[in-house]
């Protein structure tokens, strides 16, 4: 094992002599190994992205506070995330170079799918998400740092949207003029979840931010949810951006880059499954937040959309682009969502009934 890993082990309480350390999942961000010790127990090891993430003490601050108060809610140690602390007591390791460093507890005898293998895999991705917000219900939201101000404020998104589009660094806007226009005609429509969240008409809860199937564990035997992973960007926010987020890349019928806009749409069987579990597992919405379930899905979605197009305009700085033009087909599959939504619009509500009636 690299002299490095043995380094940082040693600072972990770990109870036992760490034997390897190998490169682990297919996150992006993070530098993620599995450890093995001599007893045979197994933890993740990670190397925090703090290019990315710079406020370590606010992003550990945030997960030991959630994850602790999470044990609270549940006798079941899979169901939570558990930070192993160094031996100095912290939730986090600081080394010499900057680097920084934390250990989690492996969950056992758990499956982690990059994507649905049936429609059975969303429905407990759904509920596992559902559970998060259950158990964090009476969680001060409100105290946690905010890990990406302003994340999913529509109305600034939409601010640095016209911003861009009134410089028009790349000449780009001229071709697009289809796009500006979806996006332009549901800006106003487009703060509501904020303005409601102003009002007092929607509670601030906590928010997981990131809310793909492959931060779920599943249990390997029943394939039944566990408890949700990578907690990164956990902070203050509405129920509906993780519902939302959900069904707008879950419920897809079509990958994000998809450049054949007739094989995308959003699919009301995927739409109902999700629903389903997420409301099953969550009773504890309040009846706006329940109302607003197809606002969030279809503002969720048209704000990544107005993202990529910002995007595309600006010359594609944020989002990674393996080939030329894929933020604009991003925006097109996103745009085309929303308007598919907006076609099912009262199917959606319907279903959304029918999920809270039990």
């Amino acid at each position: 094992m690299d002299g490095c890993f043995i380094q940082v082990l040693n600072n972990f309480d770990l109870g036992a002599t760490p034997i390897s350390c190998d490169r682990y999942g297919c996150g992006h961000i993070n530098e993620t190994y599995l450890v093995v010790t001599q007893e045979g127990k197994r933890y993740i090891l990670q190397k925090i992205n703090n290019t990315i993430f710079k406020n370590t003490d606010g992003l550990m601050g945030n997960i030991e506070a959630v994850t602790t108060y999470l044990r609270q809610q549940t006798d079941d140690e899979r169901r939570v995330m558990r930070l192993v602390k160094t031996r100095a007591g912290k939730s986090y390791l600081t080394q010499p170079d900057g680097s920084c460093w934390r250990v989690y507890v492996f969950v056992e005898d758990s499956v982690c799918l990059q994507k649905p293998e049936t429609p059975a895999d969303f429905y407990e991705s759904a509920v596992a998400f559902g559970q998060f917000q259950q158990m964090l219900q009476d969680f001060p939201a409100d105290t946690l740092y905010e890990i990406i101000p302003n994340f999913h404020n529509t109305r600034d998104r939409y601010r640095i949207f016209r911003e861009v589009l009134q410089k028009d660094p790349m000449g780009r806007a001229k071709d697009v003029q289809p796009e500006i226009e979806f996006a332009l005609a549901r800006e106003k429509e487009a703060a509501t979840l904020v303005e409601l969240l102003e009002a007092g008409k929607l509670p601030l809860r906590v928010t997981h931010n990131d809310t793909k199937l492959n931060n779920v564990m599943l249990d390997a035997e029943t394939r039944t949810a566990l408890c949700v992973i990578d907690l990164d960007t956990v902070m203050p926010g509405l129920s509906l951006y993780d519902f939302g987020d959900s069904i707008r890349f879950g419920a897809a019928t079509g990958d994000e880059d998809e450049r054949q806009l007739d094989k995308i749409e959003m699919s009301l069987e995927l739409f109902e499954t999700y629903t389903k579990g997420f409301l099953s597992a969550c009773p504890g919405l309040t009846e706006m937040e329940i109302q607003m379930l197809p606002m969030g899905a279809k503002l969720m979605t048209l704000e990544c959309g107005v993202r990529f197009l910002t995007d595309y305009l600006d010359g594609d700085h944020y989002f990674a682009n393996r080939r030329e033009g894929q933020n604009l087909d991003r925006c097109r599959t996103q745009f085309k969502l929303v308007a598919d939504m907006e076609n099912k619009w009262e199917q959606m509500h319907a279903i959304v009934q029918k999920a809270a009636q039990g």
